[in-house]
């Protein structure tokens, strides 16, 4: 990917109990319209979440990001959401909601390397 890429990303955290509006940070979303990119990168910290909220099934929250990633890939298999255009699939993905998977606001950013911009995020967002 040539010259510099205009993209939006949010913060993808676990809520576990939602009126308390405590969260932990577990991926990231980014999206670059121009060049037809969305990517989803989680990582669950089990023993962490295990200290913030005991009860919270790890095994059905790796789950759900699974699914959060495929409606974001636009695979078929993910319902009618993941046959949406990208544009909409990242607005939908990131539409505030009160549910244990939240996003925080899309903030925008400048880079040459939509991969490389993921990972970074995934580093100094979650990591």
């Amino acid at each position: 990917m040539q010259g510099k890429h205009l993209y939006e990303y949010a913060v993808i955290r676990v809520v576990p109990k939602v009126e308390r509006e405590e969260f932990l940070n577990v991926g990231i979303i980014i999206f670059c319209k121009q060049a037809k990119f969305i990517k989803v990168i989680c990582f669950i910290n089990e023993a962490k979440i295990q200290l913030f909220a005991a009860d919270l099934d790890c095994e059905q929250l790796q789950s759900n990001l699974l699914a959060f990633e495929k409606v974001a890939h636009g695979e078929k298999s993910a319902g009618p959401i993941a046959q949406f255009d990208i544009s909409s699939r990242f607005r939908w993905l990131t539409a505030l909601r009160s549910s244990t998977i939240q996003t925080s606001r899309p903030h925008p950013g400048m880079c040459d390397d939509l991969e490389k911009t993921a990972q970074r995020l995934l580093e100094e967002m979650v990591l």
